[in-house]
Order: C-alpha cells, then structure tokens, then sequence
C-alpha cells in the first residue's frame, strides 16, 4: 500500500460543484472509509484518487508522487463499494443463493 495524500481537490460538472477543496492523507497501511449521505461527493473523490475522474483543482499523491493527470491504468489503485442493501446474504428463508 502506499501513502495517499489529496491536497485541495475540487471536482465540479458544470456549475454543479461535487467536490470542493478536499484535504486528506490515508497513511500507508491505514483502514479508511468515507461515510455520508447520497450526494456529498464520496465516490466522485475515490473515483479521482482511482484516476477514473480528473480533478477541477487540486493534487493527487501516492507516496509522494504527483498522480493528478496519470491515467487509472499508471496508478495502481483501486477501491471496492460496500452496498448491504444489494448483499446476498442469508434471510429468515435461509442462504439466498447467488
């Protein structure tokens, strides 16, 4: 793993601003998770760490080195979703098959 550290970074579509002047380091080998309600922008910042979106403003670093404008494909980097309400797990019925 490596350090991720996000300095000032702003994502707007049009005149709808998603993101603005985000600051946050995740140390290296650190658990994280963004929690908040529908909206507040937690995907479209992890979609711009992954390299999926580019940011308005602001730098991207991992371990230090300026990632902003690479392409997903030069990061290596991911992340995961975490949606209970779409788990298959099991119910009073029993396992629910998949």
């Amino acid at each position: 793993m490596a350090e991720i550290r996000l300095e000032n970074v702003a994502k707007a579509f049009g005149s709808f601003t998603a993101v603005n002047g985000v600051d946050l380091t995740v140390d290296h080998g650190a658990f994280f998770v963004i929690l908040g309600p529908s909206g507040c922008g937690k995907t479209t910042t992890l979609r711009m760490t992954a390299g999926l979106e580019l940011p308005t403003s602001g730098r991207i670093l991992l371990d230090g080195e300026d990632v902003t404008a690479l392409p997903a494909s030069a990061r290596d980097i991911a992340f995961v979703f975490q949606m209970f309400a779409r788990s298959a797990g099991p119910s009073c019925a029993g396992p629910r098959p998949f």
